[in-house]
């Protein structure tokens, strides 16, 4: 496994640094890219094998893998996350955006409320929106740099028009890993107010040592009849262009409701989707996404050591996933001030925390998924920035 070597996305069509420049005025020559979720690593060699079999191969027609496929799911959520899942429960989506998306179109109607945890992921407002329902927001507290859900805040901010709770588990930005007492709680909340369910977990096979991602299906058993489950191999390992995640629904009743759309839209698989998760989920797949783990731990401390040295900044520990969570209000300054420090100054594109709903405006968001030296390159060009700081 090679995490070091640098990779030159630049001219690839790659969103991250191809529209860097264009989007946050950060020079494409010297820019580092930190905004979008994609690593710059390749993908495992397992991964690689099996599409360049299927290309050389020379035909891709319709493809006859559906059994494999949900058998290899099956498998990496037993023995990965200690979920038993049951084949018939899987469906496959273009993405978890687009899972997102057919689950307000399945079990919503416009107008709804659907609630967030806010700052969360930005795809799920814009797609709430987008399908012309209604964004909820209730704050997290942070709780001395770590996210809380306050359930008593989010009771009261009900009106009865809400359908809808999308968590996002375990947490981005803050990469949090929620407890099964949080997730007990969230399900509760759901029991409550009548709320369709949806636990995103795109990120749970990116935990740090000394935390154990809990599917909400294993903490909550007993909430089956509401709960929407979001899972895909796309950010573990890193094959987020092949569009290809699932929703997976325990509940025989959700399961038809949402087979019914989907047959109205006529969605299917993609084959190279399907390939590479076969793959992927295996268990060459898993001794690939145990050596990443290490390297992005070793990431994680070396930018959280050079973020947390800068007085008034304070990266958020990273309990999950590779996006540093970093906030920067202890430098007094405004917004506009210390995102042109990032990226005039340190010549770095990070997310703007404004983009992840209220809460987030203080932060930025820095994606540490690339080899050492460039996390070590971005760690010395914010010290730098914000010299007059130290």
């Amino acid at each position: 496994m090679d995490f070091d070597t640098p990779i030159e996305r630049r001219g690839s069509h790659c969103i991250k640094w191809d529209q860097m420049e264009a989007r946050y005025g950060v020079p494409a020559d010297d820019g580092l890219a930190m905004w979008v979720a994609d690593m710059d690593f390749h993908m495992a060699g397992v991964v690689q094998r099996a599409l360049r079999e299927q290309v050389d191969h020379g035909i891709l027609g319709y493809p006859d893998l559906d059994t494999r496929y949900r058998e290899a799911i099956c498998w990496w959520m037993k023995h990965r996350h200690g979920w038993q899942v049951a084949p018939e429960s899987i469906f496959t989506t273009t993405g978890l955006v687009a899972g997102v998306a057919l689950c307000l179109d399945a079990y919503t109607e416009p107008g709804d409320g659907v609630v967030l945890f806010t700052p969360v992921y930005h795809a799920f407002a814009r797609a709430i929106r987008s399908a012309g329902r209604r964004v909820v927001e209730c704050p997290l507290i942070n709780d001395a740099g770590r996210y809380e859900m306050d359930f008593a805040a989010a009771d009261a901010a009900m009106d009865g028009s809400e359908r809808m709770v999308i968590l996002c588990s375990p947490h981005n930005p803050g990469g949090r890993v929620w407890t099964r007492e949080e997730l007990r709680g969230l399900a509760d909340f759901a029991r409550r107010h009548d709320l369709i369910l949806i636990s995103d977990e795109v990120h749970h096979d990116l935990v740090y040592p000394g935390h154990v991602h809990l599917p909400m299906a294993n903490a909550a058993p007993e909430i089956e009849e509401r709960l929407l489950m979001l899972t895909a191999p796309s950010k573990t390992f890193n094959i987020a262009g092949l569009h290809s995640g699932n929703v997976i629904i325990p509940d025989p009743g959700l399961r038809a409701r949402f087979a019914a759309r989907m047959e109205a839209l006529a969605i299917s698989p993609n084959s190279p989707g399907q390939v590479a998760t076969i793959a992927a989920y295996s268990p060459e797949g898993a001794e690939w996404v145990d050596g990443l783990m290490r390297y992005l731990d070793g990431n994680r401390q070396v930018f959280d050591a050079a973020v947390n040295a800068v007085p008034g900044l304070a990266s958020m520990p990273l309990e999950a996933t590779y996006l540093s969570w970093v906030d920067f209000s202890g430098t007094g300054m405004a917004p506009a001030e210390f995102i042109a420090r990032v990226e005039k100054g340190a010549r770095i594109a990070a997310n703007h925390g404004e983009s992840f709903g209220a809460g987030g405006g203080n932060f930025l968001r820095f994606n540490i998924a690339m080899p050492r030296r460039r996390i070590e390159e971005a760690a010395a060009r914010l010290q730098e920035a914000f010299a007059d700081l130290q």
